[in-house]
């Protein structure tokens, strides 16, 4: 009996884990175009490189929706290789967000053109430092209930864009109250560290899979 209750428990858990993996892909799409338009319209290298990396955050997401839809098809010898492969797409999806933010980041601060002050922008990043958050916090209590290392290197990257939205809020509101553009690129810098530290150690976790 408890056994029937602890697979039908894990059921309930690869589903959820499932469902937070298409709203992840869901949101960060809609936030995506949200973005690009809001940056359009202001002109704003900054919004437009935020749309750029919603599209590419979606990667991970999608990653997950492939890993654990997988595991209904998959016999269970096979999904520890599988976890290692969905760990490691994680991370180089990490180098990939990286790496354009800290281009993108430094294009606009070498460029010296302001954006124009964006409300739209702004109200954008706060939804997702609403949002962003609990799903962080429901990725990572799944991850760890299921024993899913790519769930919470995935987690991870959620958490990535909590920094990213709240540094373009930053930004943003100081463009918008102040006209000081510059700390939106600045600000975006030293999130680029942050992600290059987290695609090494879910890089590094799934070298260490015993499979």
């Amino acid at each position: 009996m408890d056994r029937e209750h602890t697979n039908s428990r894990l059921s309930i858990l690869n589903r959820r884990a499932f469902y937070l993996s298409c709203f992840t892909v869901a949101y960060n799409l809609a936030e995506g175009i949200c973005s690009l338009l809001a940056g359009g319209m202001a002109d704003s290298s900054a919004l437009i490189g935020f749309g750029f990396d919603s599209f590419i955050e979606s990667l991970s997401g999608a990653i997950m929706i492939w890993r654990f839809k997988a595991l209904e098809r998959m016999s269970p010898e096979k999904e520890a290789h599988l976890e290692k492969k969905a760990i490691r797409l994680v991370g180089y999806s990490f180098f990939i967000l990286g790496g354009y933010v800290m281009l993108e980041s430094i294009g606009t601060l070498f460029s010296a053109i302001p954006p124009s002050p964006s409300l739209f922008g702004i109200i954008i990043a706060v939804f997702s430092l609403i949002i962003m958050p609990l799903l962080y916090i429901l990725k990572v209590r799944t991850g760890d209930e299921i024993g899913s290392a790519s769930l919470v290197a995935d987690a991870s990257q959620t958490l990535a864009c909590v920094m990213l939205s709240a540094a373009l809020l930053a930004g943003l509101c100081l463009n918008y109250l102040f006209g000081f553009w510059q700390a939106d690129p600045l600000t975006g810098l030293i999130i680029t560290f942050y992600l290059f530290k987290e695609g090494r150690e879910a890089l590094n976790k799934g070298k260490l899979c015993s499979c």
